[in-house]
């Protein structure tokens, strides 16, 4: 059996990393590229990233929420134009493409679990240049799946989780929004969905987070009761803390579509937390 060859664009961050691992535990062929040496808004750094592989996966994102409000313009350059130009030169390769998005190509309004076929209506910079990205691929016409996924968190790179617990540590009083929804996915279980999808190539749009759903209060709640720390810790609404990006309320995703591509369920999001946790 012929092995695939995997180009992972973004391959040092906190998905691009346990990505590389899992397609290394599938025996993939893979070549992992990121920056300095790799630069995904620079079109022949594209070109000469899919020469001689069967799939490109692009973890590669300007994803700094709040800072993408004063740089507009380079979170477009890279989330949006790179997006389209990797899209055009996979075209002319050949080349399938699994792109990752996020659950902030929503405006957080609806009061159900958002599906693939909902209407995008961004709220910040940062969801805007991504639905823009998925928009200059579709644009593109080279074989893509695009994947939202939500709520991250992993070993490498900042997240919410690593957030709590230095806060926690340095003894904060925390108070903690109870009012945004959404279902805490761990990397390490993205990537092993990765790995089910790219013999299958599926194309078009998939939502995937983990199963169930909760709140960032009651995440960090359940964070600090399973490392047994004392923490001063309060909910509040997101209205009580201004910030620079507006954030969506509602980040539940609606997971029926990729379901079918999968050869089990998806776990409820404790489990993998509780792991993850474990192994800290």
């Amino acid at each position: 059996m012929v092995k695939d060859r995997v180009a992972i664009l973004g391959g040092k961050g906190m998905l691009g990393s346990d990505l590389a691992l899992a397609c290394q535990q599938h025996q993939l062929i893979t070549t992992v590229l990121d920056l300095p040496e790799f630069d995904i808004t620079n079109e022949n750094h594209l070109t000469n990233a899919l020469k001689g592989v069967d799939a490109v996966i692009n973890c590669a994102a300007y994803t700094n929420v709040e800072k993408a409000e004063s740089e507009a313009e380079l979170a477009y350059k890279v989330n949006a134009e790179a997006a389209g130009k990797l899209g055009l030169v996979a075209k002319d390769a050949g080349v399938w493409v699994l792109h990752i998005s996020t659950d902030f190509v929503f405006d957080g309004k609806s009061n159900r679990p958002y599906v693939e076929t909902d209407t995008p209506n961004p709220i910040n910079v940062y969801g805007a240049s991504k639905l823009a990205g998925e928009e200059l691929l579709v644009e593109s016409r080279c074989r893509h799946c695009i994947m939202r996924i939500e709520w991250t968190y992993g070993s490498a790179g900042g997240n919410f989780v690593a957030k709590m617990i230095k806060r926690a540590k340095a003894g904060e009083r925390l108070k903690i929004v109870d009012d945004q929804i959404g279902s805490p996915t761990a990397t390490v279980e993205i990537a092993k969905v990765i790995c089910k999808l790219l013999p299958k190539r599926p194309e078009g749009l998939f939502h995937f987070a983990s199963a169930d759903y909760v709140s960032r209060f009651e995440m960090a709640r359940f964070i600090f009761d399973k490392l047994n720390m004392s923490v001063d810790l309060s909910s509040c609404k997101t209205a009580d803390f201004p910030t620079v990006a507006a954030r969506p309320l509602n980040s539940r995703f609606n997971c029926s579509k990729i379901k079918t591509l999968l050869d089990k369920p998806i776990e409820p999001w404790q489990l993998p937390l509780e792991r993850f946790l474990e192994g800290l």
